[in-house]
């Protein structure tokens, strides 16, 4: 209940700000779809939790697909954002590969209900959020594509991997740090450093004997 001047209690309280009651229900979404799954969630758990009525929840975010499709869309925006930010430009190629799977691995592990979401939830609940997954996986490949472009220039002033290997790679690598990132967050022992660091020494080492003219081959 709200007071007046005279210090007398109204029954009128003070509404709460559009974007922080939206925040709220989204973040009791993300928490329930990341532990339920999208079908086996409901919209009365989600409104419990968020500390709202069912029908607010729907007048915010119309439908039980469209608040999963505002789940999956803030936490990719959220993941690429830290990603794109834990990397300094001023930096060496190595230390910039680094900073961002650092920046992966640390979003990742402090966000377990956003990437569970991300990794686990929208890949296997059909279209149209495995399509969301996918332009925000394109939006990482596109990055990390940047970075090793990055890496092999300053090893060569005219670097032998073109332009589809090393999208090819790129691909590889946000592949690989998303599997060992499911993997992490599973086994409480693991830091976001270890993780990062391990994916690190499996790639640099790779991509440096590429660029040196090491290659595998089939024989």
């Amino acid at each position: 209940m709200a007071e007046t001047k005279s210090g007398r209690r109204t029954g009128r309280t003070k509404r709460m700000p559009r974007e922080v009651r939206e925040r709220q229900m989204l973040d009791a979404a993300v928490t329930t779809f990341a532990r339920h799954g999208y079908r086996a969630a409901s919209m009365d758990g989600i409104a419990e939790l968020a500390g709202v009525s069912k029908p607010l929840v729907y007048l915010y975010l119309n439908s039980k697909e469209d608040l999963f499709t505002a789940c999956i869309r803030r936490e990719a925006a959220a993941l690429v954002r830290a990603v794109r930010q834990g990397v300094d430009p001023a930096t060496g190629p190595d230390r910039q590969l680094w900073e961002g799977l650092g920046a992966f691995f640390t979003h990742t592990a402090e966000h377990p209900d956003g990437w569970a979401v991300l990794h686990n939830q929208a890949r296997t609940s059909g279209e149209p959020f495995a399509r969301e997954v996918a332009t925000m996986r394109a939006d990482l490949v596109a990055f990390v594509t940047q970075l090793i472009a990055a890496a092999a220039r300053e090893a060569h002033d005219d670097p032998e991997l073109d332009d589809r290997e090393v999208a090819g790679l790129a691909h590889a690598l946000v592949g690989a740090a998303e599997s060992l990132a499911g993997w992490a967050n599973t086994d409480g022992s693991v830091t976001a450093k270890e993780a990062a660091a391990t994916l690190m020494n499996f790639a640099w080492a790779g991509l440096g004997n590429l660029m040196e003219g090491a290659r595998w081959t089939a024989g």
